[in-house]
Parts: structure tokens; C-alpha cells; sequence
């Protein structure tokens, strides 16, 4: 996955949170909008992460193809 193919995900999910968090926001998100909302928040974590891989490979003059979505156990588990 490219650079620009990760941004692309990432600007799908921001644009799918924002309109769940509206819904929460105006008090008619579901059960299921919650759920997505935390499925999105780990996805783009992972997305993140994804694109950090990259521009460190590339740093390292590596082939950024290397790169590979980690499990979200794993990036969830990161310390902040």
C-alpha cells in the first residue's frame, strides 16, 4: 500500500468519525455507531503506524514495501 493509498483510507475514516461523532453529538448515535467509532479509532491507529513503517524504512534508505499493518492488539498496545 502506497503513501497515498494509506492517506486516502485515513481521510475516509476522519470523514465516517465525524459524522459519528455529530450523530453522538446531537444524541442519535446507536449502540453500533459506538461500536464503529472504536473500531475507526483503532484502524486509524493502525493507519498511522502503517505510514511511521514507511518514512522509517525510507529514512534507512529500505524498501518501504516492508512495511506491514500491524495487528490492532499490537498497536493499541503501544505506550503514549
Amino acid at each position: 500500500m502506497s503513501d497515498e493509498q494509506v492517506h486516502g483510507t485515513i481521510e475516509q475514516l476522519v470523514s465516517e468519525e465525524h459524522e459519528l461523532w455529530e450523530a453522538e453529538s446531537q444524541g442519535r448515535s446507536t449502540d453500533s455507531d459506538r461500536r464503529r467509532l472504536a473500531e475507526i479509532k483503532v484502524q486509524l491507529d493502525q493507519c498511522w503506524d502503517l505510514l511511521r513503517q514507511r518514512r522509517a524504512l525510507r529514512e534507512f534508505d529500505l524498501d518501504d514495501d516492508g512495511a506491514q499493518l500491524r495487528k490492532s492488539d499490537v498497536v493499541e498496545g503501544y505506550q503514549q
